[in-house]
């Protein structure tokens, strides 16, 4: 287990045979007040895109998985039969876990999003408190 801060490296994929460098942002900065991380305003955004992309990805698997799930016996006979219905179980229950992972995907990219929110919101505060102090030297 490699020692120090744990860091986020956002697109990196250290199993991809393209080892682009990390698209940038970092996690690891404990929150003195309590329990948690804090994340840039980057980091933020490309999160919120990385679950959303895996989303994507398990749309794609629940169309094939379809296939699986409507699969037709190759025979008449009462093996081809029973296998197919097997087989179409297993869809049915591919197709069920895929729609929990793609609801949970969304729902985390969801959170970072309303992160973004609160950190918009926070911007626009410490920005309105500046402009309210005087102007040039007194």
């Amino acid at each position: 287990m490699p020692e120090g801060t744990p860091v986020y490296q956002p697109g990196f994929n250290p199993g991809s045979i393209c080892k682009a460098p990390p698209t940038g942002g970092s996690y690891g900065t404990p929150v003195a007040e309590g329990a948690g991380f804090k994340y840039d305003e980057a980091t933020l955004h490309e999160l919120a895109n990385e679950w959303r992309d895996l989303a994507l990805e398990y749309q794609v698997d629940l169309a094939e998985a379809g296939k699986v799930a409507r699969a037709l016996p190759p025979g008449l006979e009462y093996a081809s039969a029973n296998n197919a219905g097997t087989t179409q179980q297993s869809g049915t229950a591919l197709e069920a876990a895929l729609r929990q992972r793609i609801s949970y995907c969304e729902s985390m990219a969801n959170k970072y999003v309303t992160a973004l929110g609160k950190y918009a919101t926070a911007e626009d505060h410490a920005t309105a408190v500046i402009d309210q102090q005087p102007k040039g030297i007194a």
